[in-house]
């Protein structure tokens, strides 16, 4: 569909996207872009803002690595996420300059079977070359996301087909239900028919009147941004019951995402100085390449090396949910009298960009679904 087709009518369907982080603009894109719909995402953050820790999208690594073992649902997620941004990282493509496509290398220390034959180049890794106390692996090719920037691609695309955006903080879903996206504005000027909502909050839905679902809990991530342009490739381990994920993600931009943590319920809002130097002696166990190629030319590098490249340390709330991903719909009653679809997309943990355009189909249909029905 062209930009122009994608345009919102007097005809158009309103509907308002709760969240603007990756699930929530991945969502109004999806629909704002199919046609005969008019959406407006309602945030109190968005991609352009300062780094802070009530965006948890920004921080994110990311490289699409699917974590779907033994979902099939999950897994025709993130293949269709996937799909996407394999399109959207071709050479020429739309934000090929958001990715980097890149070998990567996974190592278990609890002899997994990996699932990830799906991605192209999959090969299992031999035993002689697999990294000490590693008992399987494997390689194939994936991408990695420059966070900043494709967000900022995923809120400017949105806009340039008709969408809007309204910067407030929402107690409760009812105050858009009945007061419209512009409720919150010192010049609203009376009510605004809403035919949907779709609610992405991230970890928000804890705490989000008509939602408030006690089930959403934080898993603490703490990365460290350093400037290693020499480094091309990716490499994962896992060591979950520690809490651990040890993880070289670079960037197209030269810079590369380290981590990190998994660390449930887990509030505290910065870098910890002790978790960072972890952090690095991990990583550097697991890729010397990240230390300086002329450290390296003249000894072994130590961890120490790494501090001069480090660019910022921080740290995000991946917004868990017991049971998995919310996908579905409840009615809520309209001040018309009738009553509204409310569509559900949160719960995506640390999956949330993996499977941000899967979830956003799933979420479309119920919502065209729904809304056929409430028609009906």
């Amino acid at each position: 569909m062209s930009a122009t087709d994608s345009k919102p009518t007097t005809d158009s369907k309103r509907v308002v996207v709760i969240g603007a982080g990756v699930i929530g603009l991945t969502t109004a894109l999806k629909i704002q872009e199919k046609g005969g719909y008019a959406v407006t995402i309602v945030a109190e953050t968005f991609p352009s803002d300062p780094k802070s820790i009530k965006y948890t999208s920004i921080w994110a690594g990311a490289h699409h690595v699917s974590h779907a073992e033994g979902e099939p649902r999950q897994q025709k997620i993130d293949q269709e996420t996937f799909d996407v941004m394999w399109a959207l990282s071709a050479p020429g493509g739309d934000a090929e300059g958001c990715f980097l496509r890149i070998p990567q290398y996974d190592y278990y220390f609890d002899g997994r079977d990996t699932h990830l034959d799906w991605m192209p180049d999959f090969k299992k890794l031999s035993q002689d070359s697999l990294i000490p106390n590693a008992v399987t692996g494997a390689s194939f090719t994936t991408l990695t996301i420059d966070t900043p920037a494709y967000l900022n691609y995923l809120l400017s695309r949105f806009l340039s087909r008709g969408g809007q955006i309204v910067r407030a903080p929402i107690q409760h879903i009812n105050q858009i239900i009945e007061g419209g996206p512009n409720v919150f504005s010192p010049s609203w000027a009376g009510k605004t028919q809403v035919d949907a909502l779709v609610v992405c909050p991230g970890l928000g839905a804890r705490t989000l009147g008509g939602v408030e679902d006690k089930d959403v809990y934080p898993v603490r991530g703490q990365v460290v941004i350093l400037r290693a342009p020499w480094v091309r490739f990716g490499r994962t381990t896992s060591h979950l019951e520690q809490g651990l994920w040890t993880y070289v993600i670079p960037r197209r931009s030269g810079d590369v995402i380290v981590g990190g943590t998994k660390l449930v319920n887990d509030w505290y809002p910065v870098a910890r100085p002790e978790t960072t130097r972890d952090i690095l002696e991990r990583n550097l166990a697991l890729c010397p390449e990240l230390a300086p190629p002329e450290v390296r030319a003249k000894r072994t590098p130590t961890v120490d090396d790494l501090y001069p490249i480090i660019l910022e340390e921080g740290c995000g709330f991946r917004p868990a949910r017991k049971g998995g991903i919310r996908l579905d719909v409840e009615w809520a009653q309209s001040p018309r009298g009738s009553k509204i679809p409310v569509v559900f997309n949160y719960g995506h943990a640390g999956a949330g960009y993996q499977a941000s355009w899967g979830s956003a189909s799933i979420a479309f249909e119920l919502l065209e679904k729904a809304l056929q029905q409430g028609h009906a």
